[in-house]
C-alpha cells in the first residue's frame, strides 16, 4: 500500500510540474506573442539569447524534474517540451516570424485547455 501512495503523490505531483511547466510556456508565448523575439531562437542573436536565457532555464529545469517523474512511473518523456525544444532554433527565411509562431502555439494550448 505504501508503494502505491508514494507513486500517487509522484504521479500528482507530476501533473502539477506539468500545469506550472504549461503555464510558464504560456506566459513566455503571450510576451513572445506580442513582438518580443528570443523565445524560438529563430536569428541567433547572443543578445537576444541572453535576454531569453533565464525563460528557457527555467522550462527546461521544471521539464527535467517532470522527466524523471515520468521516468519513475514508466511514462513516455514529457511531449510539450521536446516539441517546444524542437521548434527552436534557426529557420529558413519562408518561416513566420516569432511572434506569429507564439501566437499559433498560444492558440493550440489554449484550444485544449480553455482556463489558460
Amino acid at each position: 500500500m505504501a508503494k502505491a501512495d508514494r507513486l500517487e503523490r509522484l504521479d500528482q505531483r507530476r501533473a502539477d510540474m506539468e500545469a506550472e511547466y504549461t503555464a510558464a510556456l504560456i506566459a513566455a508565448l503571450r510576451t513572445a506573442a506580442a513582438g518580443k523575439w528570443g523565445l524560438f531562437d529563430h536569428n541567433g542573436d547572443r543578445w537576444t539569447r541572453a535576454a531569453v536565457a533565464p525563460v528557457i532555464e527555467n522550462l527546461i529545469e521544471i521539464a527535467e524534474g517532470i522527466d524523471r517523474a515520468r521516468d519513475q512511473l514508466g511514462m513516455d518523456p514529457f511531449a510539450l517540451h521536446l516539441e517546444f525544444l524542437a521548434s527552436r532554433g534557426p529557420v529558413g527565411s519562408e518561416a513566420v516570424g516569432e511572434p506569429k509562431q507564439a501566437k499559433g502555439w498560444l492558440d493550440r494550448l489554449t484550444a485544449s485547455d480553455p482556463q489558460t
